[in-house]
């Protein structure tokens, strides 16, 4: 499938900026084999008086930026041709857990797509016992880890209420389980959890996914939004895997990566520090279509 994604993302002040410092992570990844960014441009209005654009540990494309002159808005454009690669279905050639667990420890590397980066607590996913519990009700006896990624995420579609009002960008997974709702990052950061607290490597993908509107109307401009699901690793033969909680699906062709990492602290699409003495308000739209291929 062939994409062109235009994601807009606006800031208003409510007093003029002094100083202004963010790191953007918002281009598309190339993925070999899986997802092409055949085009890709971040834009910004007013120009910053600095930019430095490069790339993180896990490869994925950053822009650094800073403004020394007053800042009352600031609109974030960015623009990319993508084609993703559409996958064969999946065989389960992947592991036990227990036999998971021999596969990690023969694996001594630490480069950026190392499955030991996956296992521990991260900034944003820690250990929790209600979700440790919950997630080890599911797990089979004897399973494997593509049968225990699969069965952990229709669980918690099913068991978690999407709503975009219940929960913020800074909402621990506790407690978005505890109230069973949120948005797809909270899936995300809950499956997570889970998996690692069972020994299950996973991650936090960021990305845009192609939405259909209801049958007989015209698609809208603007009305989708960045989206988030999970990668698991499933053993060495098999690899990294990615399935999205929040719609009970493995990823494929409609879901377009643009970053990777341990959780959201690692991907989010814009952090920095702002020095003003107002508030903000901020929106950010996405544009994803089709074309055909």
């Amino acid at each position: 499938m062939l994409y062109d994604i235009k994601l807009i993302i606006t800031y208003n002040y409510a007093a003029p900026s002094m100083q202004a410092r963010n790191v953007l992570r918002v281009l598309p990844l190339n993925r070999s084999g899986e997802q092409r960014r055949i085009t890709g441009e971040v834009s910004f209005d007013p120009k910053p008086q600095e930019r430095v654009d490069w790339t993180d540990f896990f490869g994925n494309a950053m822009t650094e930026i800073a403004f020394v002159q007053p800042l009352t808005k600031l609109t974030v454009q960015v623009q990319s041709r993508v084609e993703r690669i559409a996958q064969a279905p999946q065989l389960d050639l992947s592991p036990t857990r227990p036999r998971l667990a021999q596969e990690l420890a023969d694996m001594p590397g630490l480069d950026a797509d190392s499955p030991h980066h996956f296992l521990a607590p991260s900034p944003r996913v820690g250990f929790d016992g209600a979700i440790t519990q919950f997630v080890g009700g599911i797990l089979r006896e004897g399973g494997t880890v593509l049968a225990a990624m699969r069965d952990v995420g229709r669980a918690l579609h099913q068991e978690m209420r999407f709503d975009s009002k219940a929960t913020d960008v800074n909402t621990p997974p506790a407690e978005s389980f505890r109230n069973r709702h949120g948005v797809c990052q909270d899936f995300s950061h809950v499956m997570i959890a889970g998996l690692r607290a069972h020994g299950i490597p996973a991650g936090y993908v960021s990305g845009f996914l192609r939405t259909e509107p209801p049958e007989g109307q015209p698609r809208l401009e603007g009305a989708d939004a960045m989206h988030a699901w999970v990668r698991v690793w499933c053993g060495a033969e098999v690899g990294w895997i990615e399935y999205d909680p929040t719609n009970d699906l493995m990823v494929g062709a409609d879901h377009v990566v643009v970053a990777v990492g341990r959780d959201y602290s690692d991907v989010a699409p814009v952090k920095g520090a702002v020095r003003s003495s107002g508030g903000q308000k901020s929106r950010h739209t996405v544009d994803m279509v089709p074309l055909p291929g």
